[in-house]
């Protein structure tokens, strides 16, 4: 058994890692849905559907009246709304905008993370805490800022969703946390039920019915492969995010940003501007200082 602090949280930490990493990536294949004219909603309940099939066959004695109602099942309710909320935001930014402009977006967790962690787990901020609520802001002020209307707001659909995405991952994450009285198979069932009504609701306001005939096999191929990595891919994002603090798991998830515009570079030739550049690195060294923003 690993007895002290730093190695019980090697293992914690590496899943998160691992996780970031293949969210760099993620977002791909469903733009690849988009151009064979699957639509993000649709790829994403398909995909979903996939994960949560596979978990409730493999956890299906996890599925209990008496694991669910032991300890406050509203947090699984919860849970599976803002998650749904965030994955849906996710891959519809990422589909209709810039992948870093939306990502960096997205990544301004930390300062959601800061204020709902202080509400729902009681964490005090230290002054590294003020100061990430201030890079944070300057950060998306920056990205943000309109020289025409001289007031920052989001100016594409692709930055509305990274906006609402990361408040809803912000208090995802904490939520996650801060529910200990369920068991990860559980909490990667609502997980993965929340995004899949999620994106089911969403499709109703497309503009033309979908016909699942009209997906070709290479598709059906792919959105399998997608399914199979989120199903993967939840249990190891919940691993981490149950045994490491909220505001601590934001900071190793900004490896996702590394491997997110290395893949955006190479793979859709996206190139960020010198004002997003320069709040991008804002709202980074926010993550990176939310490490030691907490009182002790």
């Amino acid at each position: 058994m690993l007895t002290t602090p730093n190695k019980q949280n090697v293992f914690p930490a590496v899943a998160l890692l691992i996780g970031a990493a293949i969210w760099g990536l993620l977002w791909y294949p469903y733009r690849l849905l988009e151009q064979s004219g699957i639509s993000g909603q649709v790829s994403t309940v398909i995909t979903y559907s996939i994960a949560l099939s596979l978990g409730l066959v493999l956890f299906r004695k996890s599925v209990r009246i008496s694991y669910i109602f032991g300890g406050k099942p509203q947090l699984l309710f919860w849970i599976a709304l803002f998650a749904g909320w965030t994955n849906i935001a996710y891959i519809l930014g990422i589909i209709h905008g810039e992948v870093m402009r939306v990502l960096l977006l997205f990544y301004l967790a930390p300062l959601w993370t800061i204020l709902l962690a202080r509400l729902l787990l009681n964490e005090r901020l230290s002054l590294h805490g003020y100061l990430v609520i201030a890079l944070s802001l300057a950060g998306a002020v920056t990205m943000l800022w309109q020289p025409d209307s001289g007031f920052p707001l989001p100016t594409s659909y692709g930055d509305w969703m990274g906006l609402s995405g990361g408040i809803m991952f912000a208090l995802m994450n904490v939520l996650i946390r801060k529910d200990q009285y369920h068991s990860i198979q559980l909490k990667s069932l609502a997980l993965w039920l929340g995004v899949m009504l999620m994106g089911l609701g969403h499709s109703l306001f497309l503009p033309a019915p979908f016909a699942l005939a009209d997906i070709s096999a290479g598709s059906w191929l792919l959105m399998l492969g997608v399914g199979l990595v989120v199903f993967a891919l939840s249990l190891v994002v919940q691993y981490g995010l149950t045994h490491i603090p909220a505001n601590r798991a934001i900071v190793i998830m900004l490896f996702e940003l590394v491997v997110a515009a290395v893949a955006a570079y190479f793979l859709t030739n996206e190139a960020m501007t010198l004002k997003e550049w320069a709040g991008g690195a804002m709202i980074v060294s926010a993550s990176l200082f939310s490490t030691r923003m907490n009182r002790e």
